[in-house]
């Protein structure tokens, strides 16, 4: 998942709020002064004041977007690696810009810096760092939270979309099976036409029982891959096959109904099925994972869909398993990993 950005113009604007409040108790100490008669206004002041209101202003900057967006954008799996790294990044950041501007004080103004300036200055950076690092935090939360609020919405308008179709395409179940069973009868005589229709029969019901459940054991899926496999068989024969070995101690594991079946369907549907290159779907289980696997040979013309299986299946993972699926094409293999460990 991509990490979306904390806008730039917003990070400005803060940065700018910032070098401005820091530099206000600065200006008024120099009004003061001179009001009084203890110092002339004098281009150095304007110089000076200018030259540490730009580095407040590239260190405001450079400490939010570090901690808003860089950080984020670097590590992205392990929030307490993330956050050990960014507190050393911050320091690091803090004192090399201090040593800087002290370095390049005398060189810019024509004067130096006394010591009591110098440690003011220091205290007024380590605040800042520390009141920024927490500016920095809550501009990275709303982020996260309106992305957050904006994929639960797509995924309502998409629970809803799949609602109208299935009401677009309800059918009464008790009219299918009792179908289903009289076309059993018609070609009783018939036994692998029989066992297709049981398998067909079969099918349908996990689908309707499924609907109810947002996760299944992988043995109940294996149960319905071995129907759905037989219908592909039974189309293709010899052309089509499919390997399965998944461990015991997998079978109890929780996946998304249709899943493994979404991945043969894929298989299926891309690549060549023919005598001289039949498909074969490879499914098996390594290091708390499921893996299903097929050589890659695209068919000249594609089979119409929706283009959606993979992309739903991955959503569908995210949502009901807080985890990612993996998808590689690589040395001519295409694999898809379900992890099944939390």
């Amino acid at each position: 998942m991509n990490i979306k950005q904390v806008k730039q113009s917003q990070l400005a604007k803060v940065a700018l709020l910032i070098s401005v409040l820091v530099s206000i108790p600065k200006t008024i100490f120099l009004y003061n002064m001179v009001n009084d008669g203890d110092i002339v206004f004098s281009q150095v002041f304007v110089t000076d004041f200018l030259y540490r209101f730009v580095f407040f202003y590239i260190f405001s900057w450079v400490i939010l977007q570090l901690n808003a967006n860089w950080g984020y954008s670097l590590v992205k799996t392990n929030p307490v690696l993330r956050t050990a790294l960014l507190i050393i990044a911050n320091i690091c950041i803090a004192l090399a810009l201090l040593g800087v501007l002290k370095f390049l004080y005398p060189l810019v103004t024509g004067t130096e810096m006394d010591d009591r300036d110098s440690g003011f200055l220091s205290v007024t950076y380590f605040i800042m760092l520390i009141v920024l690092f927490f500016i920095a935090r809550i501009l990275r939360l709303q982020v996260d939270r309106q992305a957050s609020l904006i994929e639960n919405e797509h995924l309502k308008q998409q629970n809803l979309q799949n609602e109208l179709s299935a009401l677009k395409n309800q059918i009464d179940p008790h009219f299918l099976f009792n179908s289903l069973n009289s076309l059993t009868s018609l070609v009783r005589d018939n036994e692998p036409a029989t066992k297709f229709v049981k398998k067909l029969s079969f099918m349908y019901r996990y689908i309707l029982q499924s609907r109810d459940n947002d996760l299944v054991s992988v043995k109940d899926e294996l149960k319905f891959l071995e129907s759905y496999t037989y219908l592909i068989q039974t189309r293709y024969r010899d052309r089509f096959a499919i390997d399965i070995n998944i461990q015991e101690e997998h079978l109890a594991e929780k996946i998304p109904p249709l899943a493994l079946q979404v991945l043969v369907e894929n298989a299926v549907k891309h690549n060549e099925i023919s005598q001289n290159h039949p498909l074969t779907v490879t499914i098996f289980s390594e290091a708390a994972s499921i893996y299903v696997q097929n050589k890659i040979r695209p068919r000249s013309t594609l089979a119409e869909g929706t283009k959606n299986g993979l992309l739903n299946l991955e959503k569908r993972y995210a949502l009901l398993r807080k985890q990612k699926i993996v998808i590689r094409a690589e040395n001519g293999i295409f694999s898809v990993k379900l992890p099944l460990k939390d």
